[in-house]
């Protein structure tokens, strides 16, 4: 079986594969109604909230795009805090529907910086709000959002997070830091396949959205809300089959414990670095704030990144992510995360052993 090591969509278990083959069913039923309402409190559990949850029917930059709508007004003044691709896409989306936004950016592979949120904040009072994506699996860096979170509730802004690519495999309890709008995605820690965005929002997430102006019709959080009261619907038609998966995939996890999926997502992490060390390689990620879902590995010493993976994929039946924008040749990267345990790490570590030297490495810069 293919060995994907990508950072999504990732493997999906046997069983979460059954579920999703389940015949149809009505949408707005019972059975489907208790599912959704299940689903709902299960996530809580692992988002660590007792805040609304919801489940859209889109992908991650769909859920995005719904933090960003509900949460403005044309005009309103954003602070978007990007260290890589996934960053620069949330500040795009703000500015697309009208949204002021000062991009405060970092060197790619480097963490954002606490104290340059602060002085940004500081040179501008009227900043309402702060972006930041948690993990950017680009570069393979996880931000100290703890620190950043703490840096920005002094302030009283709110506090939008692009989770995709973290929660469910990197600890991030939403109530405890007080993250104001979380975004995630079910085809990354979640086991599943792609087709749901899912959101958690604090009280003062609904402030913002009571007065937000920013168009939106399928993507309203206060129809999600009222749909949800009753009786466990959805606004609109609902990705049956990825619900049903979702599920089935949160028992799993809740059987296996936040706590263990955490730790062992670390030991992956350490693991894959230490691992492509070991062979000669040098880390994209700044090692202090490296991912445990997502490694980013230069290509150094004459590698050319796009043969490796090229060759990973034809001889060695393992897929890996290449680098992204202007990244895109220089780096590949190893995602780690979910369904994944330590066996599959290192195949794909015995793997590059044999393959680095076809693909240029130790040839020279």
């Amino acid at each position: 079986m293919t060995n994907l090591r990508i950072p999504g969509p990732t493997p999906c278990p046997p069983e979460v594969l059954s579920a999703m083959g389940r015949q149809m069913m009505n949408h707005r039923g019972g059975e489907f109604m208790k599912t959704v309402l299940s689903v709902t409190e299960k996530l809580k559990r692992m988002f660590q909230t007792d805040n609304d949850v919801f489940l859209l029917t889109g992908s991650g930059t769909g859920g995005l795009e719904a933090a960003v709508v509900n949460s403005f007004s044309p005009g309103d003044k954003v602070l978007s805090v990007s260290i890589g691709v996934f960053g620069d896409r949330l500040a795009n989306i703000a500015k697309t529907f009208g949204a002021d936004v000062t991009v405060l950016k970092s060197e790619w592979g480097k963490p954002a910086d606490p104290q340059a949120i602060k002085a940004s904040l500081d040179n501008d009072p009227s900043i309402k709000a702060v972006m930041v994506t948690h993990n950017e699996t680009s570069t393979g860096v996880t931000n100290d959002l703890e620190t950043i979170a703490k840096t920005v509730k002094p302030y009283n802004k709110l506090l939008l997070v692009d989770a995709i690519s973290s929660i469910g495999s990197i600890n991030l309890p939403v109530d405890d830091w007080g993250i104001d709008v979380m975004v995630t995605g079910s085809q990354k820690s979640w086991m599943v396949p792609p087709g749901l965005a899912m959101v958690a929002i604090s009280e003062k997430g609904w402030q913002a959205n009571a007065n937000a102006k920013m168009p939106r019709f399928y993507w309203d959080f206060a129809r999600a809300k009222k749909s949800l009261a009753n009786g466990g619907q959805t606004p609109w038609t609902p990705a049956v089959s990825v619900i049903l998966a979702l599920d089935v995939a949160l028992d799993m996890m809740l059987s296996e414990g936040l706590e263990n999926i955490i730790a062992r997502h670390i030991k992956l992490g350490r693991m894959t670095r230490e691992g492509v060390k070991a062979l000669g390689l040098k880390l994209f990620a700044d090692e202090a704030y490296a991912s445990n879902t997502v490694t980013a590995v230069l290509g150094s010493d004459g590698l050319d990144a796009k043969a490796l993976n090229k060759i990973m994929r034809e001889e060695y039946d393992i897929v890996l992510s290449g680098g992204q924008m202007e990244l895109e040749g220089k780096i590949f990267r190893i995602g780690h995360l979910g369904w994944v345990n330590e066996r599959e790490v290192e195949d794909v570590l015995v793997a590059l052993k044999t393959a680095l030297p076809k693909a240029g490495f130790g040839g020279g810069n």
